[in-house]
C-alpha cells in the first residue's frame, strides 16, 4: 500500500502538484493522465520513493514495482536473462549451481569432488523450494511475450538498446509480481510510467491481459487509449492549470465523460461569477463618486475581486509545440550512402553486409522484428556508434539531424537552454528564445536541467534541435514516443511537409503514414524495396 497525505511536488518554482492526499491499495488500478509536463513521471518517481516531495510524506508497505521511463543505470555486464531471474534472486542461485557442476566434473580429487557434489544438492534444494524450473520457465514466457528472444536474454545489458533494456526491466517487474500473486493474491503495487513504449502490437495486446489480471495495485501512465480503457478501474488526472490531482473513482470511458461534465460545470460556473463580479464594479463605480458611499463602493469592490479569485482557473486548452522543419540546407543528389555495414556484439551478429544511399529529399523506412538491428542501423549512420566493416560515405553538402529513442542527444545535466545552444551554436539568442516558446519551453524551464524533463518534454527539446539545424538527412528512432495525441499530431504534421530525407524507425503506423516513404530497408538481411501498404502491418509487429 501507498499513502501520500499532503503532497505537494515542484520543478523550480513551478508548482506542479499542490496538497493532494491519495492511497494506493491491492485491487486499484489507476490511470494517471495530464498534458505532457503536468508533473505525471514526477509524481511517480515520489510514489516510487525515488524522488523527494517540496512538502508532505508518502508511506510505503509491502512489495514495490517502478518502470521508470528512461533506462535504469547499474550493473550492465549481467546477462539480460540474470537480470530477470534476479527480481526472485535465482540469478546467483543458478550461476553457484552451474560451477559447482563444473567442478563435480572436473575434480580429480573424491574428497574434493563429495564436496562439490553436497554443495550443488543443497544449492538444487534451494532453488527448487523458490520455483526452481518452472520459475525459470515462466520468466522466459514473460519475456517472450515482451518481445525478447532468447538470444537477446543470453546477451548482456551492456550490449542491448535502451528500448531493449527498458522491457527487460518489465519483464524483471512482472515476473516478480508474479510470484507475489502465486497461489493467493498479490499485494504488489506496480508503477509503470508508459510501460507500451518499445513493444509490437502482440506484447501490448499480452500487457493489457496481464495488467488487467493483477490484483494488486497499480499506477500507469500512457498515452494507450485501448489499454486504459481495459485496465484502469479509476483515473487521477493532474490538472497543470490548477495544479491538482482530480480523482475519479470509475472507468475510463466514464472518467472521458465525467470529465467534459466537470469542465462544462467550471466554465458555466465562472461565466456566471465574471458577470455577478462585473455587475458589483459597474455598481462599486457608480457609488465610488459619491462621498456618502466610499465604504460601500469598497466593500463592493473587494466582494468582487473575492468571488474572482475564489474560482477555479478554467482549464485552457492544451497548448502544443508549433513543429515545423524549416527548409533543408542545399546538397547534393545523393547527400548519404553506406557500404558494407556490419555490426556484431561479441559473438552476436547484428546484421552483416547492408548497403544503403539516401537521395535529396527522399523518405526511407527501417523495419524488422525487435532486436533486428534497427536501432544500431540509425547510430551507426549518425555516427553514434562504429560499425565493424564497412563505410559511411558523405556526400556534397550533407548535412544530418538525429532523433534518438532513449534522447541520448540531450545533456541531462545541462539545462533546457544549454543544450539547445549547443545543438544550434551558430544562431542567434533571441532566435533560439522563440524557437523553446514554439515548442513550449519559457521562463524558468529555461533553466531546467533537461534530466528533469518529463519524456514528453525532453521529446519536444531533442525536436527543437533538429529544427535548430537546418539538417538535410533527419534519422529518426521512434519521434512519437512520449507524446500526447495533439503533439503527436504536429510531430506527424511537420514529417509531411520536410522537404529533406528521413530514415525512419517506428512502431507507429501513423508516422509511417505521414512520412509516405517511397523505400523500405528491411533488416536484418538489408534488403531494399519499393514502399507497399502491405508492409504496414509489419510496422506494427516489428
Amino acid at each position: 500500500m501507498i499513502t501520500a497525505t499532503g503532497l505537494e511536488l515542484r520543478a523550480g518554482s513551478r508548482i506542479l502538484l499542490n496538497g493532494a492526499t491519495v492511497r494506493i491499495q491491492p485491487g486499484d488500478r489507476i490511470g494517471l493522465v495530464g498534458r505532457n509536463g503536468a508533473g505525471k513521471t514526477t509524481s511517480l518517481k515520489v510514489l516510487a520513493g525515488e524522488g523527494e516531495p517540496h512538502a508532505g510524506d508518502v508511506r510505503r508497505s509491502g512489495e514495490l514495482g517502478y518502470l521508470p521511463q528512461d533506462p535504469r543505470e547499474g550493473d550492465l555486464s549481467v546477462t539480460a536473462k540474470d537480470r530477470v531471474l534476479s527480481a526472485r534472486g535465482l540469478d546467483t542461485l543458478l550461476r553457484d549451481m552451474e560451477k559447482a557442476q563444473t567442478a563435480m566434473s572436473e575434480l580429480v580429487d573424491e574428497r574434493q569432488r563429495d564436496k562439490a557434489i553436497n554443495r550443488y544438492s543443497r544449492l538444487e534444494e534451494r532453488f527448487a523450494s523458490l520455483g526452481g524450473y518452472a520459475a525459470e520457465s515462466e520468466a522466459a514466457r514473460i519475456c517472450s511475450n515482451l518481445g525478447l528472444a532468447d538470444r537477446v536474454l543470453a546477451q548482456t545489458l551492456s550490449t542491448l538498446s535502451g528500448g531493449q533494456r527498458r522491457r527487460v526491466e518489465l519483464a524483471r517487474i512482472l515476473f516478480a509480481a508474479a510470484e507475489a500473486g502465486a497461489g493467493g493474491k498479490s499485494e504488489t503495487i506496480l508503477l509503470l510510467d508508459e510501460p507500451t513504449n518499445h513493444l509490437d502490437a502482440d506484447s501490448i495486446t499480452w500487457l493489457r491481459g496481464f495488467l488487467k489480471q493483477h490484483d494488486g495495485g497499480l499506477v500507469v501512465i500512457s498515452h494507450d487509449v485501448e489499454l486504459l480503457g481495459d485496465v484502469v478501474n479509476k483515473v487521477w488526472f493532474l490538472d497543470a492549470t490548477r495544479g491538482e490531482l482530480d480523482l475519479y473513482n470509475m472507468s475510463w470511458q466514464r472518467y472521458l465523460d465525467a470529465r467534459a461534465t466537470d469542465e462544462k460545470r467550471r466554465r458555466r460556473e465562472r461565466a456566471n461569477a465574471e458577470k455577478k463580479a462585473s455587475a458589483l464594479q459597474q455598481q462599486a463605480a457608480k457609488l465610488g463618486a459619491k462621498a456618502t458611499k466610499a465604504v460601500a463602493a469598497k466593500n463592493m469592490a473587494r466582494r468582487a475581486e473575492q468571488m474572482l479569485s475564489a474560482l477555479d482557473e478554467t482549464r485552457h486548452a492544451d497548448k502544443v509545440a508549433r513543429i515545423k522543419f524549416p527548409e533543408p540546407a542545399p546538397c547534393g543528389r545523393t547527400p548519404l550512402m553506406a557500404e558494407g555495414l556490419s555490426k556484431s556484439y561479441g559473438s552476436l551478429e547484428i546484421f552483416t553486409g547492408v548497403d544503403l544511399a539516401v537521395d535529396r529529399g527522399s523518405k526511407v523506412v527501417v523495419l524488422g522484428l525487435n532486436g533486428a538491428g534497427k536501432t544500431t542501423l540509425l547510430r551507426l549512420l549518425g555516427g553514434m556508434e562504429t560499425p565493424d566493416t564497412g563505410s559511411l560515405v558523405p556526400g556534397h553538402g550533407m548535412r544530418l539531424g538525429y532523433y534518438a529513442q532513449e534522447h541520448e542527444t540531450l545533456d541531462h545535466e545541462a539545462s533546457v537552454w544549454e543544450n539547445i545552444r549547443h545543438l544550434a551554436p551558430d544562431t542567434g539568442a533571441q532566435e533560439l528564445r522563440n524557437l523553446l516558446g514554439s515548442f513550449l519551453f519559457t521562463g524558468e524551464q529555461l533553466d531546467q536541467p533537461a534530466g528533469t524533463l518529463s519524456g514528453g518534454e525532453k521529446t519536444r527539446l531533442a525536436l527543437a534541435g533538429l529544427v535548430s539545424s537546418a539538417a538535410n538527412v533527419l534519422l529518426l528512432d521512434e519521434p512519437t514516443n512520449n507524446l500526447d495525441p495533439a503533439s503527436r499530431a504536429q510531430v506527424l504534421d511537420a514529417l509531411r511537409s520536410f522537404a529533406g530525407a528521413v530514415v525512419l524507425v517506428t512502431h507507429d503506423p501513423g508516422a509511417v503514414e505521414a512520412l509516405e516513404p517511397e523505400r523500405v530497408i528491411l533488416l536484418p538481411d538489408g534488403t531494399e524495396d519499393h514502399w507497399s501498404p502491405d508492409y504496414l502491418e509489419l510496422v506494427q509487429l516489428a
